[in-house]
């Protein structure tokens, strides 16, 4: 795996070396410079699960044949281009929220001389992606399909990101409004096609498969995405901030959690009042009685009944499908993330 990561890395370097010396653009230092520094600020940090799980994607979709350096570069490069998606969402989705840390250290946006020149680099990340297709995948019989297959999950995503943001309208909480349906709409567009689909539709469309006979595999990972989220959501209230790497504020920052919404649905109606009363707040004190609610509510405990569920149904939709290699993608996802500590 370390090995695979350096590989990885290696390719970030190549990608990187093309783009700054793109034609289509009369480079300056200066201009060179600026992108080389946003590029290694916002995209190789992270984890990069979703650029490594093309490539192991694509490799349990060959079943065991070894790949050659070709099919593990272009894999690599089709796991960037997610890397260099998700960078930027999150150029922007900080600038939106007003966030001040991502990945342990302050958002691009806050950099000193930065500012508000962060929201054209975002444009600039999403308009390199085309630029790498172009360049490695251009005589590739499925690069129409790559193309389309990147617009409409970035459409998606950035259509669940327009949910959450006029859910939380400042003037208009109401926290009636979130029910799991809300929930579910959300992160099935906001989080899940691009972070669970996405990976392994590259990985299909490079082993010349055809998407549209695979959308099982595409539910199977959307269901697989919402409970990451679910997951995301628990870990936000009550995972140890040590091991997430950041302090949560959902309940200060009105968001739709699953935990809200489960409070919402369990609560009777003097505890709704304390929920109503005290979440979106960014009073400690506030977010205090809120926590006391939820362990009330033992929510810990409703939160492990829905994970046990939720896995079973998912091994039983994966055991049920027809290809073994598929089979073993999905595993490998569902391995990754069942009863994650961060």
């Amino acid at each position: 795996m370390a090995d695979l990561k350096s590989t990885f890395l290696n390719v970030y370097s190549v990608l990187k070396s093309e783009l700054l010396h793109d034609p289509a653009f009369e480079w300056s230092d200066e201009s060179r410079q600026w992108v080389d520094r946003m590029l290694d600020y916002n995209v190789p940090g992270g984890k990069l699960n979703r650029g490594l799980s093309v490539i192991d994607s694509y490799r349990l979709l060959k079943e065991g044949q070894a790949l050659n350096d070709d099919e593990i570069f272009l894999a690599s490069a089709l796991g960037w281009c997610i890397e260099w998606l998700q960078a930027y969402f999150l150029v922007l989705d900080d600038i939106m929220d007003n966030s001040h840390t991502r990945r342990g250290q302050p958002c691009w946006y806050r950099i000193p001389k930065v500012g508000l020149i962060a929201a054209n680099d975002g444009i600039l990340l999403r308009n390199h992606i085309p630029r790498i297709l172009k360049k490695h995948f251009r005589g590739k019989p499925y690069y129409a399909d790559l193309l389309d297959l990147f617009n409409e999950v970035e459409f998606q995503t950035a259509s669940g990101q327009m949910i959450d943001l006029i859910t939380t309208l400042e003037g208009e909480k109401d926290l009636s409004k979130y029910t799991l349906s809300l929930h579910r709409r959300i992160v099935q567009y906001k989080t899940a096609y691009y972070s669970f689909y996405l990976p392994v539709a590259c990985a299909l469309l490079m082993a010349g498969e055809n998407l549209d006979n695979h959308i099982d595999v595409k539910d199977i990972l959307v269901e697989m995405g919402t409970y990451f989220q679910v997951q995301d959501d628990y870990l936000d209230c009550f995972g140890d901030p040590q091991t997430i790497g950041k302090i949560g504020t959902d309940i200060e920052d009105y968001k739709c959690s699953w935990l809200a919404v489960k409070a919402v649905e369990l609560s009777n109606e003097e505890q709704k009042k304390v929920l109503y009363e005290n979440y979106g707040r960014p009073d400690p004190e506030n977010v205090a009685k809120v926590k006391v609610l939820y362990n009330k509510l033992n929510l810990q405990g409703v939160f492990a009944e829905y994970e046990s569920s939720t896995y079973e149904k998912l091994v039983s939709s994966i055991d049920a499908h027809p290809s073994k290699a598929a089979q073993a993608v999905l595993k490998s996802f569902l391995a990754k993330i069942y009863r994650r500590e961060k």
